[in-house]
């Protein structure tokens, strides 16, 4: 199959919180405060999972990822990107070491691993994993999980290191992360137990005033917390000519009416490469490491030294946002339908960010912050307009539909105060 830019404005089939569970178990206004006034559980199982083994395997991450390796322990975990030859990201995903030769990893990175290790020269083994993952996180997550497991033994995780308990008599792993801005645990092991352990973390946080978190809020926190997203902040860098064989054998993993990605938006890009984007206008430039030979190394080491465009929080004014909700009550054309809290429907809704008419960025992940009372958006935006304070226009309705001047300004990204690496004991 061929994929353009208008092939991918066709809508998906479905919605994207199927793949979290329900849409809302209270409501999604309940659950967006959990991970400021209490905690929430959200399952993130769907995620794939593929465990590489062997003499050489640590060497297939060296030669495939932008992360340094000099220090990576056993029990650690890291942000491991993926880059095409021009620094734009194919992939990423959570990868963690649990042996000498022993890695999981978590997200579509594993493929392209798999991919490189079938036609490398590699002394090592790949396979498919099926695991549940449960993020617990807020401000009472770590009292949630002492409860769960009777002891202290979280209490000394260091930040993105995966720590071995005990839950309703099934050995897991509890990786310290924080993807809501608060501490956290990431909950992992084999699919079989998860229900056990999913039922055993709700009955510990009942008096600690746990959520379920709903599909329709579970990318708020990312939203928030600036951690951008494939499909949704960006296109994978899959689609050039050299990338044909992978894009056949990565499009063999997915069902049959999905495509990779999907595209929304006033963002009118003539083609797809136009959705690319890098690590560090992703805001990941110090995972990206230059000691090492890799794809699209030297397209990073320049764009380090001297990068174009950054990622920042826009927040709309909420008098437009108004707007654009109030056409659809009076008769003729009205605005596109601004979704709430955000797009369900697993688009990368790219809006042109303007300034005097003039394109200086692209936003994306709109989302309502009920917490903030704000219309969120992140944006990678030219670095002579990225400072705090300064405004800019959203252009919100697709191409050839009526759209309307959305007046924003530009804040820090994160916007919510990060406490996820803060002290634990501090949570007791």
């Amino acid at each position: 199959m061929t994929y353009t830019v208008d092939s991918m404005r066709k809508g998906p089939e479905g919605y994207a919180w199927s793949r979290f569970g329900q849409p809302e178990y209270t409501d999604w206004l309940d659950e967006s405060l959990s991970w400021k006034e209490s905690c929430y559980i959200g399952d993130w199982s769907f995620l794939w999972q593929h465990r590489f083994t062997g003499p050489d395997a640590l060497r297939l991450f060296e030669d495939t990822t932008v992360n340094s390796y000099k220090k990576f322990a056993i029990g650690q975990s890291k942000h491991a990107i993926h880059t095409n030859r021009d620094g734009k990201v194919i992939h990423e995903g959570v990868l963690t070491r649990f042996g000498e030769e022993d890695f999981v990893v978590h997200g579509r990175g594993g493929f392209w691993a798999a991919f490189n290790l079938e036609r490398g020269n590699y002394n090592a083994q790949v396979s498919k994993e099926d695991w549940f993952i449960f993020q617990v996180s807020g401000p009472t997550a770590v009292k949630v999980l002492r409860t769960l497991t009777g002891s202290d033994e979280l209490l000394n995780a260091k930040y993105m290191y995966a720590v071995p308990i005990t839950v309703a008599g099934h050995k897991i792993h509890a990786l310290r992360q924080g993807m809501a801005g608060e501490v956290g645990f990431e909950l992992q092991g084999p699919k079989e137990a998860g229900k056990a352990v999913y039922d055993a973390v709700l009955e510990a946080g009942r008096e600690f005033g746990i959520r379920k978190l709903g599909g329709r809020v579970a990318a708020i926190n990312h939203l928030e917390a600036c951690f951008p997203t494939i499909a949704t902040d960006y296109i994978p860098a899959i689609f050039d000519e050299d990338m044909v064989e992978y894009l056949d054998y990565f499009r063999s993993a997915m069902p049959a009416f999905a495509q990779p990605a999907y595209i929304a938006g006033s963002y009118e890009g003539k083609d797809i490469s136009e959705y690319y984007r890098s690590p560090i206008e992703l805001g990941w430039g110090r995972t990206v490491n230059t000691d090492h030979d890799y794809l699209g190394r030297d397209a990073l080491a320049e764009e380090k030294d001297s990068p174009r465009r950054v990622i920042r929080t826009l927040e709309w004014d909420g008098d437009d946002v108004a707007e654009v909700q109030a056409s659809l009550f009076r008769d003729g054309e009205h605005y596109d339908f601004m979704d709430m809290p955000r797009d369900q429907r697993g688009f990368m809704w790219a809006d042109r960010v303007e300034v005097n008419g003039v394109l200086v960025g692209v936003a994306t992940s709109r989302g309502y912050s009920y917490y903030f009372r704000k219309m969120l958006s992140l944006a990678t935006i030219n670095v002579e307009y990225a400072e705090p304070g300064t405004e800019v226009s959203v252009i919100w309705g697709a191409p050839g539909h009526p759209q309307k001047i959305i007046r924003a300004v530009v804040r820090p990204a994160p916007y919510k105060t990060d406490k996820s690496r803060g002290d634990l004991l501090a949570t007791v």
